[in-house]
Parts: structure tokens; sequence; C-alpha cells
């Protein structure tokens, strides 16, 4: 039972994106259209799951037994880069159309503060590996969850008479913001 609170608290309650706000950049640039939004929270899931996992094992099982913790960040990023390399490469031929479509957005999921705020709040939280990977598994849903229904609101208002002084990245704006306010409902649910 505490791994699914701490499932769905990553997903909704805590959500990176809406209520730490780490994550932002690809969240107001891939989100234009559903499509790259999805595949984007696909690539950032898989790479969040598995920095979650790994940097557990490296900050665990090599900085601590040799008293190096003060190198957590490097050896996140490290692992993180080296993560987002494997996914670039499969993406590209997987779906070159995908890989197109992120554009600049896919390596730089390597500085995405949401991964590797993922990791470092694991370690700061002091879970084990099931709980690092279970929080990883829905702070990467929360991601997905959050840009594809902003990247779907988007879309909507595009085809709506906006204002001049609102149109284009003030709506997107005004919109995160409002998401933002919903999600915080769910922090009476856990």
């Amino acid at each position: 039972m505490e791994l699914f609170i701490l499932f769905l608290s990553a997903i909704l309650v805590n959500n990176f994106v809406l209520s730490r706000f780490l994550g932002i950049c690809p969240f107001l640039g891939v989100s234009k259209k559903v499509e790259t939004a999805v595949g984007m929270g696909m690539a950032v899931t898989f790479v969040m799951t598995l920095a979650s996992m790994i940097t557990y094992i490296v900050y665990n099982w090599i900085l601590v037994p040799f008293k190096i913790e003060y190198l957590y960040t490097i050896a996140f990023i490290l692992v993180i880069a080296s993560l987002v390399q494997f996914v670039e490469m499969v993406i590209q031929k997987i779906s070159p159309t995908l890989y197109q479509a992120l554009g600049v957005y896919l390596p730089l999921i390597t500085t995405n503060c949401a991964v590797l705020g993922v990791a470092v709040l694991n370690m700061n939280e002091g879970y084990n590996l099931i709980q690092s990977i279970v929080h990883g598994v829905g702070a990467a849903l929360g991601f997905t969850l959050a840009i594809v229904l902003f990247a779907g609101i988007r879309e909507r208002i595009e085809n709506n008479n906006i204002l001049t002084a609102f149109q284009g990245f003030p709506i997107a704006l005004i919109t995160a913001g409002l998401m933002s306010i919903a999600f915080l409902g769910f922090q009476g649910l856990l």
C-alpha cells in the first residue's frame, strides 16, 4: 500500500512539472502537438525510470562505500547523459519522424532538471531500490500526463479566437498555471 501511495502521489500530488516546477523547458517547448508530447513523455519515462534505478545503485554501491558522496551530482548527470544517448539512438532508428519532431529537446533530457530532481529526491528521502524505481516511474508518468494534457489543451486553444496579446506563449503560461491549480486539488486526496 505504501508503494502505491508513493506512486500515486508522484503522479498527481507531487507532480514534478505542475507542483515542483521541474522540467518546464520541455513541458513548454514540446507540448504543441499531442503526438510529440507522447513521444517526449515516453522518452522521459524511460530515462527517468532507469535513472532512478541506476543512480540508486551508483550512489549506494559506489559513492557511499568509497566515501565520495559529494560527487553525486556529477555521477547522476553522467548516468542520465548515457541513458539519453541510448534513447536518442533507439528513437532515431525506430522513428526518424519522432526524432526530428523532438529535435533539440531530446538531447536536452540530459539537463532536464526533472530527471536529475527525481534522482536527487530519491537519495535525499532515503528510498530503497524498489521505492526509488516506483517513485521514478510515478514521477515520469506524472510528467507524461502533464505534458500530454497540456498539449491537448494547447491544440484546442489554437483553434479558438484568442486576443492578440495572449496568443502564443502568454496563453500557454496561463494554461499551465490553471493546470497547476487543478493538480493542487489532489493534495487532499493523499
